[in-house]
């Protein structure tokens, strides 16, 4: 097998075109946080690293979570399909495309500026915490929130070099989205996971409950859209993409239920993606418009 049919393999493996759907958080940050403290909007420069850092740190957590979970992907019906646990792609190749990708993250976060360099060993570091959290403790769906929400903080440091209040906010949003959303996620997998010893909300507090847990997670990020509108310079385009946003995480809810998880598939993940691109869609309109 060559290397780009390995590659291929590997994009397939951590789901790259998602990477679509990590990114307008990102650029959201940076946005934000070149409107408050720079007064003017991010270079294209600015945005071209982030999009590379974004990149480089998606695809090396990802497949670093595939590689850290291969043997328990091996045993799950779900998952035991993944290209690693079937021998489509070896361990070694794999490791390589985590060290090239972490690489691109380095190599992005020093042409924006010192803090954005100094800063991306504690993104690191929860990058890799989260695919051993399910082993130890049930707040695994926090971390992987705290993994994801130092992507918009990331934008924000990337074109302002520091951090502020306004900053923290959309990053513990976004935290709070992705766990909650995580934590639904999770149910799909109670039974093989408590056959596993493995832990989760869902395990720990059962699906009903698991699924309460994730609406006040969700509520935590309606509060802080909210108060983005009300602290921020955004208006009107804001306040109808924060609307839309909320409408789909109220949906999401509707559809799902302890006693009924049929519609907790590709198209509810992919829904979860959409509402990052609306945020970040409506966002720029009220900037432009």
């Amino acid at each position: 097998m060559n290397v780009l049919k390995k590659l291929q393999i590997i994009l397939e493996m951590i789901k790259f075109e998602h990477t679509i759907f990590a990114l307008p958080f990102a650029y959201l940050g940076a946005v934000l946080g070149s409107l408050e403290v720079n007064g003017h909007l991010p270079s294209w420069g600015q945005i071209g690293w982030i999009t590379l850092a974004m990149v480089g740190a998606r695809s090396a957590a990802m497949a670093l979570n595939r590689l850290i979970d291969r043997h328990i992907d091996a045993k799950n019906p779900r998952t035991k399909n993944r290209a690693i646990p079937a021998g489509l792609v070896s361990v070694p190749f794999v490791w390589g495309f985590v060290v090239v990708s972490f690489a691109l993250l380095y190599l992005a976060a020093s042409q924006l500026n010192d803090l954005a360099v100094k800063l991306m060993p504690i993104a690191v570091f929860f990058l890799v915490l989260y695919s051993y959290t399910k082993r130890f403790t049930w707040t695994c769906h926090l971390i992987l929130g705290i993994a994801t929400g130092l992507g918009p903080l990331g934008g924000w440091v990337g074109t302002t070099g520091q951090v502020d209040l306004t900053a923290i906010l959309l990053f513990v949003t976004v935290a709070l989205w992705i766990g909650g959303f995580d934590v639904i996620y999770a149910c799909q997998d109670v039974n093989f996971d408590k056959k596993e010893g493995l832990y989760s909300i869902p395990v720990r507090f059962g699906i009903r409950n698991a699924l309460i847990i994730s609406s006040l997670m969700h509520l935590g990020t309606a509060a802080g859209l909210i108060s983005l509108l009300l602290l921020t310079q955004l208006q009107l385009w804001f306040g109808i993409g924060v609307f839309i946003a909320l409408a789909i995480l109220i949906y999401e809810h509707l559809i799902i239920s302890a006693d009924d998880l049929s519609r907790l598939n590709t198209a509810f993940f992919t829904m979860n993606g959409v509402l990052s691109v609306i945020v970040f869609v409506f966002t720029m309109a009220d900037v432009l418009l």
